[in-house]
């Protein structure tokens, strides 16, 4: 039986962002299966201590400047530091990367999250207007308006609270955060980690 990767993420997250194709990759090169879950980072914020990035002290939000920059350049992965539409809920394209997992199953909903999270960090669209949702579902090759309307349904609001829920119950703090084998790795630089995980 292949492992299971617990991914619990945000697509708002600029740290998920760069670990999103990464996460991908490996679990495919060591076959093992992602169990994805989008979750309402505020509201897990709101119960682990986190605070939202305006709230965060000065110093503090240089820094964070300062490290997307220099993993944008390690990763070779483009990125807008100040988004036009940040600070972003990100809460409609969960809904909406849940809705794809339902109707068409977890390799398409990766594969829309890494879209929505490049069209928000690259490309400087806005995820949470339901027009934009909507074509990014399009090009991914699906009826885009049907998974909007789809993602508006009381079975997918459950699916995501259940998530959230489930990752304040596995003391999860941060986006994103692996689980594999009972053992938490948070963030995305703690991919070499999980890749020993997935090893053993």
């Amino acid at each position: 039986m292949a492992k299971i990767c617990e991914y619990y993420f945000a697509p708002q997250s600029p740290w998920a962002y760069f670990g999103h194709a990464r996460l991908i990759a490996l679990a495919k090169q060591y076959d093992v299966q992602i169990d994805m879950k989008p979750i309402d980072l505020p509201k897990l914020f709101s119960v682990s201590g986190g605070l939202p990035l305006a709230k965060r002290p000065p110093q503090r939000q240089a820094y964070r400047l300062v490290e997307l920059k220099r993993w944008s350049a390690h990763l070779d992965l483009p990125l807008n530091l100040q988004p036009k539409f940040s600070p972003a809920s990100g809460d409609a394209a969960s809904k909406l990367i849940i809705a794809t997992k339902f109707a068409h199953g977890t390799d398409a909903a990766l594969k829309l999250t890494g879209d929505i999270m490049h069209a928000f960090w690259a490309d400087d669209k806005n995820i949470m207007d339901a027009e934009t949702l909507s074509g990014l579902a399009s090009a991914a090759g699906h009826d885009g308006n049907a998974l909007v309307k789809a993602s508006e349904t009381t079975s997918v609001q459950n699916e995501y609270e259940q998530f959230t829920n489930d990752a304040m119950a596995a003391s999860v703090f941060g986006a994103p955060w692996y689980i594999v084998d009972g053992v938490a790795f948070w963030g995305q630089d703690r991919l070499d980690f999980v890749e020993r995980a997935f090893q053993k």
